[in-house]
């Protein structure tokens, strides 16, 4: 008799944008306290979880993805590598049945530097995961997580990161291996063939999107414009303790809905359930969300 599979097929979904072949590919998840969300009582958003069938507490979802564009190859995020939980990790046998080993990445492009999306930049011996890759990331953000003063800032306040000040000392180890090959850029810039850098502050001083656009189509991933989807595409108002600046973070969420959902624009998300591509619509006084369908053409 057959066994019976004990685990999912790798977690990866292509798509073309044009002439760019984007993959999604997951990190896995991380589950986690509804304490940190803010302008909404616990109560509050773990019935709003209960109401559309999702886990309680929160289950976050945790995307990367693959551009391969005028014959390079980008990483967008890099995933919680080993230091976080067990169900998160899970980029490196995922990117293997892509067919794209870490050696073939030429830039590792960073939405921001928390620790789910940049601590698989580093392996557990400190050297570079993408060992022929440049980091590239907005200016702001590496100045951010290099300041002395916005450190001592997040300890005394617990706004930004909720273990206080460990994620400082976290970012600079992901980044040292990239000394030497690391790029800043500014919004508005062009950072990959077809890939634009998009400046949406407020949930770090750098976070960013990249729009990639070739052949008339694009689609924006929009970073962590949202990380519970379920509650904060209706309630845009919800900020997170991981916020560095809750006010600026909450008007990024309202303004980049608003442009979205007026272009119609293709939209992917490292926190949007995998794959994590979707669109986002108005309906009534708000928003809803309408994930893409899996096609099986690209």
């Amino acid at each position: 008799m057959p066994t019976p599979p004990t685990e999912q097929v790798p977690a990866i979904h292509h798509r073309r944008v044009g002439d760019i072949t984007l993959t999604a590919v997951s990190d896995g998840f991380l589950d986690g306290s509804m304490s940190v969300l803010q302008n909404i009582s616990p109560e509050e958003a773990s019935d709003m979880l209960r109401a559309v069938f999702r886990p309680v507490p929160r289950r976050t979802s945790l995307n990367c993805f693959l551009v391969h564009a005028g014959g390079r190859v980008a990483l967008i995020d890099t995933g919680a590598g080993t230091h976080m939980q067990a169900s998160s990790g899970k980029l490196p046998r995922n990117l293997a049945a892509t067919g794209v080993t870490p050696a073939e990445i030429d830039t590792v492009l960073l939405t921001h530097m928390h620790p789910d999306h940049s601590n698989g930049l580093a392996t557990a011996e400190g050297s570079a995961a993408f060992p022929n890759a440049e980091l590239a990331m907005h200016g702001a953000e590496h100045a951010y997580w290099t300041s002395e003063e916005a450190e001592a800032e997040v300890a005394r306040s617990g706004q930004g990161v909720p273990t206080g000040g460990a994620y400082f000392p976290m970012a600079k180890r992901q980044m040292a291996p990239y000394a030497d090959r690391l790029r800043l850029f500014q919004g508005g810039a062009e950072v990959f063939p077809g890939v634009t850098a998009m400046h949406f502050p407020g949930h770090t001083p750098g976070h960013c999107g990249y729009l990639i656009a070739s052949g008339g189509q694009s689609l924006l991933i929009w970073g962590d414009i949202v990380h519970l989807p379920e509650v904060q595409v209706p309630r845009p108002e919800v900020t997170i303790q991981f916020d560095v600046d809750p006010a600026q973070a909450a008007a990024t969420r309202r303004r980049v809905f608003d442009m979205v959902a007026t272009e119609k624009t293709h939209i992917a998300g490292m926190h949007l359930h995998f794959p994590g591509t979707a669109h986002l619509a108005r309906e009534g006084g708000g928003y809803r969300l309408y994930p893409e369908a899996w096609a099986q053409a690209l």
